[in-house]
């Protein structure tokens, strides 16, 4: 038979909280985590082989460390003794580690010792594991939001198979959430709930990829809500109060997104820095990929400060560089450093409307012709064609400037405005001129 259709789930609490009720009885109702669990990768190879090992599963809140080592368990028919770490000590240790053998030996069974928050054991505890991990009286499986490479020494690590769950995806926390409202054993599909798409949508979204968040939040609003007429109506307002956060009117790929990023860009254009972040504030708080907002930053940068303040796409870049390494919830301030520079810096879109019209001189006028002086001399038999012949080398002559034609026609695209830096760059452009007009 196929694996899922083998298991069987635990046993129903009825007076258990939702999160706790809607456990996945198979791993056909586990959600999430398909790059440990999808057909051949190595977690459900070993499950369906019957070769668990010790594992640490590493990851955040929510997203089905516990639910799959009780999986596990059952699925190999092993003895399942549950632990946390924060109340355990070494004490309970050896008594764990003493019915793990006694189950061997009446039963011929082995035993999953599971410890939640294995990160909160300290050297000493996580010592006391070693000498049976070794001699294989126990199979460890830990779960951890830290990281197990900082949280637990090398010697635990080293007997341990550590795998990363991931927070949940959308879809996977809608199908949770559909479940436990059509479930009428474990769910509440046996009460006359009407629940809008927007309402589910607001509690799947503000659960961070936490199916626990996510239940917590769907068993608060129908819990509280008084029905009328024999039917409770979960609509938008149940939800945000169930989840205590107003629901953003921000989509990712509506108008919405187009819409704030638009006012955003035109926000840090306009030097108005609080705006900017306001704008800021509600993409990040929508949703929005940080990365997004922080290509959009670097472009205002050049395009609407320019060489009137160089540092702003230095700061751009950085702030961009930045938020790749290292996410929410830290990027925001990074974001908000590098907008409010930008925002406040002095304007000049001088580059951009110079490129703008040299790129519609290249597509539509007369192709210049390179001035010989101009062109490659690095080959053989160039010099017999005049090429490199009259160029004048500026770092030869006083200022690092020597008066000399690059265009074959007379152009003019960078007009450099009296903002900021670009005020020194005008007047320097505007001594050259002179020279030349001198030398003429």
């Amino acid at each position: 038979m196929e694996l899922f259709e083998q298991e069987k789930g635990p046993e129903i609490e009825q007076d258990a909280p939702l999160a706790w009720r809607m456990r996945p009885r198979n791993l056909g109702e586990f959600e999430g985590q398909r790059h440990l669990l999808a057909h051949g990768k190595p977690l459900r190879s070993a499950i369906e082989e019957d070769r668990i090992s010790s594992f640490i599963f590493y990851g955040p809140p929510g997203t089905g460390k516990t639910a799959l080592a009780s999986l596990i368990a059952e699925r190999t028919g092993a003895a399942f003794i549950p632990m946390n770490a924060v109340t355990a000590g070494v004490g309970e240790i050896r008594k764990a580690v003493g019915e793990a053998g006694e189950t061997k030996k009446r039963q011929q069974k082995r035993t999953i010792l599971f410890v939640d928050e294995i990160h909160r054991f300290n050297k000493v505890q996580q010592d006391a594991l070693l000498p049976d991990l070794e001699k294989g009286k126990i199979i460890l499986i830990g779960a951890s939001t830290e990281n197990p490479f900082f949280a637990l020494i090398p010697a635990l690590r080293s007997r341990s198979r550590i795998l990363e769950f991931k927070p949940l995806l959308e879809e996977e926390l809608m199908r949770i959430a559909r479940r436990a409202m059509e479930d009428p054993d474990r769910g509440f599909g046996r009460i006359r709930i009407r629940i809008s798409d927007e309402a589910l949508k607001h509690i799947v979204s503000m659960s961070d990829g936490d199916a626990r968040k996510a239940l917590n939040s769907l068993e608060t609003g129908v819990l509280t809500t008084p029905p009328v007429d024999g039917v409770i109506d979960f609509s938008l307002p149940v939800a945000e109060e169930a989840v205590q956060k107003k629901a953003l009117q921000y989509d990712r790929d509506g108008d919405a997104h187009y819409d704030t990023a638009s006012a955003f860009i035109k926000s840090m254009r306009g030097s108005d820095p609080d705006a900017a972040v306001y704008y800021l504030a509600r993409m990040i708080e929508g949703g929005e990929d940080p990365r997004f907002i922080a290509r959009r930053v670097v472009i205002c940068a050049s395009e609407d400060v320019g060489n009137a303040a160089p540092m702003a796409l230095l700061v751009a870049e950085a702030a961009l560089r930045a938020v790749e390494r290292i996410g929410m919830p830290e990027a925001r301030i990074l974001l908000a450093q590098a907008v409010t520079y930008i925002a406040t810096a002095p304007k000049s879109n001088a580059s951009y409307l110079a490129v703008e019209q040299a790129l519609s001189d290249v597509r539509s006028a007369e192709t210049l012709t390179i001035p010989d002086f101009l062109r490659d001399s690095h080959y053989d038999g160039a010099g017999s064609l005049g090429r490199g012949k009259g160029y004048r080398y500026p770092h030869d002559y006083p200022g690092h400037f020597v008066s000399q034609d690059y265009l074959s026609a007379e152009k003019h695209y960078y007009e450099p405005t009296d903002q900021g830096y670009e005020q020194a760059i005008r007047k320097r452009m505007q001594e050259w001129k002179k020279k030349k007009e001198e030398k003429r």
